[in-house]
């Protein structure tokens, strides 16, 4: 080939060079290639003598793999490349986790690769783009990392999915994460500052990437899995950003945190998320970088001024970011409520709302449906006389039409029922049709659940409802539907005044759960948790002994 000067002939021996140009042996190689074919030597020199340096004039192919000078983009041009890219294996770069194969394990069987396990979309890009060798440098190395306690099985996989020739490093046992990267670092020479770590653990008792992270590590959060090329495209992009800084974490959003990038100085946000029942929730930033958003701030209540009402979802707030001593993550703290991102004027009406799947949505809205059963604890913070707005969300429960049979046990006609589960002209699926005061909310057993008249009040058997129960004191539809997305829960909203039936008293103020209510010396209602003044009494929802 290298007497006759083909093209072919060329390309093999630039591939023959770019093999052993990493194992210094290529001195001989060129010798030979000199004396059968000088013009040979033009041809492959530059493709095969890169610089070994974090920025590169162009990429270098990987070792074993195909030099392509077509695919080698201006894009590559410039770029600082990580030394070592480790990715965790289980929901990272395949789904789903193993330990989740219990059948297979009960049953002594061996999962099989693109059946019972699957690459994610961008793990499979990422792949496909290390073996085409046209977008990492030579001097980039791959390795896994994995806590996985079925390490067999991993090892397995990796030779079905054909990854072991592009894995220059492998680290699968249960255990510290930590110590999968001190034998990394040791192996292979490569300080922890130039490694880039995927994984979709962040923090917490099983969290990764923090650990990791404060190693000098920069370290990806992708909750996920590799499900899109993005992430880890801009997971490169953000490793030539990076100032070495340890403990960065490149978030789920493409936002880099680190202990010094969020400044001590007054932050606004939105509030995006409450749980009222532990007390905490999540504010999402106000002003964000161009391009990228970065994540949510954890808040507690316990950060809010003596006597403050907890804010909910929609409220605008200042706030200063800090970080917990106790646990080293970021938390919102000296926070001041500005008002509710939903107010639309005086001629409003703030009420909470939650959705429901048809065709129970509609059931509930028609005044069948007495009872809303949950495994959640969605309404236990709220008490009875609670008023709140009734979403019909975009999809159809799944449920195989066993409520029908429900539904004509209680000696319901054909016609009848096709009323109780169709909506009035006009209203669908995507709005608010109609508000509904709540009751008690208890948590009941499934043989109570099971029971006919409970089963009638829920319309559904008692193994498909949930454990906890509310009911649905009055409802009424508004008087046209508002048009609105769905947001998980119970989220607080504003809907314009003349809506609301004529004939409905609505509550002089918003009933605001127990967990909502902080200390308040001037007042002894707020102390007890504003337990209800409804001027009504509570009756039970249900006794087994009726």
């Amino acid at each position: 080939c290298f007497h006759h000067k083909t093209a072919a002939g060329m390309k093999r021996l630039s591939m023959a060079l770019s093999r052993i140009a990493n194992r210094e042996k290529c001195l001989l190689w060129l010798s030979l290639a000199f004396v059968c074919s000088p013009s040979a030597v033009a041809f492959v020199t530059k493709s095969t003598l890169q610089s070994k340096e974090q920025r590169y004039d162009c990429v270098s192919p990987r070792e074993d793999m195909t030099l392509s000078m077509a695919k080698a983009t201006n894009d590559s041009v410039g770029k600082k490349f990580p030394k070592l890219i480790v990715l965790d294996l289980d929901n990272t770069v395949w789904t789903p986790e193993l330990y989740q194969l219990r059948k297979l394990q009960r049953a002594n069987l061996v999962p099989v690769a693109n059946r019972d396990v699957k690459l994610f979309p961008g793990a499979q890009d990422l792949v496909a783009k290390i073996q085409a060798g046209d977008c990492f440098p030579a001097t980039t190395k791959f390795a896994v990392a994995s806590r996985t306690q079925s390490a067999d099985w991993a090892h397995d996989l990796l030779t079905q999915f054909n990854l072991r020739g592009l894995i220059d490093f492998v680290e699968i046992f249960p255990g510290n994460k930590k110590q999968h990267f001190d034998n990394l670092a040791r192996d292979s020479g490569i300080a922890f500052e130039d490694m880039l770590f995927f994984d979709d653990a962040r923090d917490g008792k099983y969290g990764n990437c923090e650990p990791v992270s404060q190693m000098g590590v920069l370290s990806v959060h992708c909750p996920g899995g590799l499900d899109t090329s993005a992430i880890w495209e801009t997971a490169l992009r953000r490793f030539e950003e990076w100032d070495k800084t340890p403990g960065t974490i490149v978030e789920w959003d493409g936002s880099m945190t680190n202990p010094t990038s969020l400044s001590m100085h007054q932050q606004e946000g939105i509030v995006k998320n409450v749980n009222a029942e532990k007390r905490y929730g999540f504010i999402q930033f106000r002003d964000q970088p161009r391009g990228q958003r970065r994540s949510d701030v954890f808040f507690h209540f316990s950060s809010l001024p003596d006597g403050a009402v907890a804010p909910d979802v929609g409220d605008r707030l200042k706030f200063v970011v800090e970080k917990d001593p106790r646990n080293g993550k970021f938390r919102a703290s000296n926070i001041e409520l500005l008002g509710n991102e939903n107010e639309e004027g005086d001629d409003g009406v703030s009420i909470r709302a939650f959705s429901m799947n048809m065709p129970f949505a509609a059931l509930l809205a028609n005044g069948y449906k007495t009872l809303e059963s949950r495994n959640g604890t969605m309404f236990k913070p709220y008490p009875a006389g609670t008023q709140m707005l009734l979403h019909v969300g975009r999809r159809t429960y799944p449920d195989g039409d066993r409520h029908l049979e429900i539904l004509r046990d209680a000696g319901l006609s054909e016609q009848e029922i096709r009323d109780l589960k169709s909506l009035p002209p006009g209203t669908g699926k995507g709005m608010l049709v109609a508000i509904l005061e709540i009751g008690q909310t208890i948590e009941t057993t499934l043989q109570q659940r099971s029971e006919p008249t409970m089963q009638r009040q829920i319309c559904a058997y008692g193994s498909d409802s949930g454990r906890i129960v509310t009911e649905i004191a009055k409802v009424a539809y508004l008087k046209r539907p508002v048009p609105m997305s769905a947001q998980g829960g119970v989220w607080k909203t504003k809907i314009p005044r003349p809506v609301i039936p004529d004939d409905w008293e609505l509550a002089n103020e918003n009933v605001w759960p127990k967990a909502y209510h902080v200390r308040d010396n001037s007042s002894t209602s707020a102390k007890k948790g504003g337990e209800g003044d409804s001027g009504k009494s509570q009756r039970v929802i249900y006794s087994i002994s009726g």
